[in-house]
């Protein structure tokens, strides 16, 4: 898909994304710290199944479960093999009509998190978005980011190697602030600047806490704005399993404000399941 493609459909109104992944894969038995893409092809009828309620429920899009599948975060892996399987995966799942999109996230090792240059950071992403886009992806999604850096990162990388469309989301605090200093909107202004097809927030808390965060980044860039948020704020139990808080019927609706407040790509992240995006796309129409 162009990056024209991109911008025709989102025009047309609003995108409804998928909900979580990995919530849901440690749901159906995944253990915590596996790698989940290794996880997901060990066991890729979970993977299918969830991602085939996404479909049924109205999603047109998915994320491939390529989260972590870069050479930083995963040096060992063989993701030459990797990529290309867990892409086929989902495309086996939702089949053409879904749109499925290369997920990519924070290594964590960029400066202030870690050791990693920018230009370290760029050769990762470029190896990763190379192997998406040769795995038929429809377009790059980087989710769940923590700083500006990281973000300018991936696009270059991605604008060095592909001409995909690419998303870009952050998780941040209610007011908008990023967890390692600076806000989502100064971010998201610059990502806009070098190309990015949307820009927004993922993760983070609950819709009901983003009302205002989504309308700010509405004002602030001129590209659509994406909203994915958790399934509320989680309550950790005693087995430190968390426990989100909103029924599919209180999503939706609190979703329905942002999309009033200007979200066009919408769809759910941590606790969120297929039925919130039924919910959801019910209270689209």
């Amino acid at each position: 898909m162009t990056k024209s493609d991109f911008s025709t459909l989102l025009a047309h109104g609003p995108l409804l994304l998928d909900g979580a992944t990995g919530s849901n894969l440690m749901a159906a038995g995944m253990p915590r710290g596996v790698s989940t893409e290794a996880w997901v092809l060990a066991h890729p009828d979970v993977l299918t199944a969830l991602q085939r309620q996404y479909a049924a429920a109205g999603c047109r899009a998915v994320m491939a479960p390529t989260f972590q599948a870069n050479p930083v975060s995963q040096p060992e892996a063989d993701l030459a093999a990797m990529i290309p399987a867990l892409v086929a995966l989902s495309r086996q799942a939702v089949g053409p009509d879904v749109l499925v999109a290369g997920d990519v996230s924070t290594t964590g090792r960029m400066a202030p998190l870690g050791p990693l240059s920018y230009e370290a950071l760029v050769a990762c992403y470029s190896d990763t978005v190379r192997l998406l886009e040769a795995a038929g992806v429809d377009y790059v999604a980087a989710e769940t980011l923590l700083t500006e850096e990281e973000a300018l990162a991936i696009l270059d990388a991605a604008s060095s190697v592909s001409g995909l469309p690419v998303t870009v989301s952050w998780t941040v605090e209610a007011d908008g602030s990023l967890p390692f200093g600076g806000s989502v909107y100064d971010a998201a202004a610059a990502a806009a600047a070098m190309g990015a097809a949307a820009v927004g927030i993922n993760c983070s808390s609950g819709p009901e806490q983003l009302e205002s965060v989504v309308r700010h980044l509405r004002e602030r860039v001129d590209v659509p704005i994406l909203a994915k948020p958790n399934a509320g704020l989680p309550v950790i139990g005693e087995d430190g399993t968390a426990v989100y808080s909103l029924s599919p019927e209180d999503f939706a609706a609190a979703m329905v404000r942002l999309r009033a407040a200007g979200a066009t790509l919408l769809g759910g992240c941590c606790g969120t399941t297929p039925a919130h995006l039924q919910a959801l796309a019910a209270a689209l129409t």
